[in-house]
């Protein structure tokens, strides 16, 4: 039985960190068959299935939980036991207060609140199919609990899987001003459609639109999901991109009812893609140079990744984007940043919209998502919201971003520690912690009279277990490893791959912002230039950090580790 379709990745070989800096820097380059990039002639026409490997799909009845052969081994493991990991539940990230959660849905904002729905299935794991489940929050750190919106089931053509939620303030769709429009997949059959639900009470409870489903894909059983909608001004229309295999598909219409193809953009190198979105926005905040962005679900085993959140920059005429580049670019060069959205804040005024934008993902993969633990909920959590913009970094247009600003209202109690010398192979062991929810800091360089070849954190570490963040000055990467983590033996190759992100130092300084929580490790590099995301497990609410050098001396300018204060939703 699966929530929606289990997206495999093709196993690689776990390097050491060195090897995987290098292969980072190197593999790019081997590269030049990278996409047979084209525009689509139409839905009806489908493109052969992508790299990746068969899926399994979510199965729209509750009575009849369909298997198909490719998935029957996963379902046949059992979850890794919690014996020896102590508590799992976040301090600071969102997650459900039991059942499954997977991706989060783009928010909007009205009377005061952030509107969040993520998928969520409370019949997990006897029962299939996902709904949407509603919170709330004034400032995208403290959420509310409201309660399923949109049940699963009762709507006529099976589950509710991603789309949109749309503030329809000109009344576009017929159900009143300000009324709020969702466009989300159902499946039934194993035929995806999508349907539309209005609500009238400002996002809490929706009716079903009476001609549901509004958009039928002709050829049942291909994929074709996840509708994400934006207003085009400049046209007076919606644009909606679905999610269509190896496909992202464009439509178009002026009431959210009636659509019409518009374009496709193929892609035969990223597996099955999901949760498209196009936006655009200026680079490094000028008003006169702005530029379209293309981001899509995707999976990048062709290029060193997992799952993740692969982004184009490049134009959009009005009917094709057109990328700047063949390959593709990641916001989050770790392996649990997934299903991401992102938004505008529309208090802000139009520049700052251009400029600024926000994003959440599903801290979790495919490829080993049932595998973890289990405790009263599954899936995991959600990413921390982080502020995004678009900024040119040697020459290239990059999606760069950081933890919002009001996640500093939860920091308390701060150990700081000043410039401080690591000799090669020696081991410091970093104040711990006061709680499990912490942000650590640090700015690292290289001691010039021996300049060390890696700084190395670890993280959550017993003196067995740990997870190792940290720079390597040969090879200009950041990386982010699990291996020995209280879990990884009893995982997949995938989860225990070294991640890495090629960035280079500010004047010799490389600066980590780290926001660890009981079952993750976000690191931020060099501000906001790059993000490097995974789900860690300690043994035993293990909580130690150490540092160390490799091959030479390391000066830790600077450091300070920051307790975070517990933000548990309101139930």
């Amino acid at each position: 039985m699966t929530i929606r379709r289990l997206r495999r990745i093709m196993p690689l070989r776990s390097p050491r960190i060195a090897v995987a800096a290098a292969a980072t820097l190197l593999g790019l380059a081997a590269l030049a068959a990278v996409a047979d990039l084209q525009l689509s002639p139409g839905p009806g026409k489908p493109r052969a299935a992508a790299q990746q490997t068969s899926t399994s799909g979510s199965t729209s009845d509750p009575q009849q939980p369909v298997l198909l052969a490719s998935e029957e081994n996963d379902v046949a493991d059992a979850p890794v036991s919690t014996a020896g990991l102590g508590e799992l539940r976040p301090k600071v990230h969102l997650t459900p207060a039991s059942g499954w959660m997977n991706d989060p849905q783009r928010p909007f904002f009205l009377n005061g609140r952030w509107h969040l729905y993520y998928l969520y299935n409370e019949d997990y794991p006897t029962g299939n199919g996902t709904e949407w489940f509603h919170v709330t929050s004034t400032d995208l750190v403290h959420w509310v609990d409201e309660g399923v919106a949109i049940h699963k089931y009762t709507r006529g053509d099976g589950d509710i899987q991603s789309g949109s939620a749309i503030l329809d303030v000109n009344n576009t769709a017929g159900f009143g001003a300000d009324a709020i429009i969702v466009v989300a997949t159902q499946q039934l059959n194993g035929v995806q459609t999508q349907s539309l639900f209005y609500s009238t009470d400002g996002g809490y409870t929706f009716e079903q639109y009476a001609n549901n489903p509004i958009l039928r894909h002709p050829v049942d059983g291909a994929d074709f999901r996840d509708p994400k909608i934006i207003w085009e001004a400049e046209h007076s229309r919606w644009l909606m991109l679905l999610a269509e295999g190896n496909k992202i598909g464009f439509y178009t219409s002026t009431n959210l009812k009636q659509w019409s193809y518009l374009s496709g953009f193929i892609r035969d190198d990223l597996g099955l893609m999901e949760c498209p979105e196009l936006f655009r926005m200026t680079v490094d905040g000028d008003p006169s140079r702005t530029t379209w962005v293309l981001a899509t679900g995707a999976n990048g085993f062709n290029y060193g990744m997992s799952t993740g959140y692969a982004y184009w920059t490049g134009s959009w005429d009005g009917t094709n984007f057109h990328p700047d580049r063949a390959e593709p670019q990641w916001l989050d060069n770790g392996s649990d940043f997934y299903a991401g959205v992102s938004w505008t804040d529309p208090r802000q005024a139009a520049e700052e919209q251009l400029r600024t934008r926000y994003a959440i993902g599903w801290t979790n993969n495919w490829d080993y998502v049932r595998r973890l633990p289990v405790d009263e909920w599954a899936g995991n959590h959600l990413s921390l919201v982080r502020e995004v913009h678009l900024k040119d970094i040697d020459g290239r247009l990059t999606l760069t971003s950081r933890p919002i600003d009001a996640i500093g209202a939860l920091e308390g109690n701060q150990t700081r520690i000043d410039e401080r010398l690591i000799g090669p192979g020696e081991t410091w062991a970093v104040p711990q912690p006061p709680s499990p929810a912490y942000r650590l800091r640090a700015s690292i360089a290289q001691d010039p009279s021996n300049p060390t070849r890696e700084v190395r954190l670890k993280l959550k570490t017993d003196g067995t277990h740990f997870a190792t963040v940290g720079y390597d000055f040969a090879h200009e990467t950041a990386f982010l490893v699990r291996d020995w983590d209280a879990i990884a033996s009893q995982l997949t190759e995938v989860y225990r791959q070294v991640r890495t992100v090629h960035v280079r130092p500010h004047n010799g300084i490389i600066d980590l912002d780290i926001v660890v929580d009981r079952t993750s490790v976000e690191m931020f590099v060099n501000g906001d230039e790059h993000a490097l995301s995974a789900i860690v497990y300690g043994a035993n609410d293990a909580n130690g950090i150490s540092a160390e050098a490799v091959d030479g001396r390391a000066v830790i300018r600077s450091m300070s580790v920051t307790r975070l204060t517990p933000a548990p939703p309101v139930r």
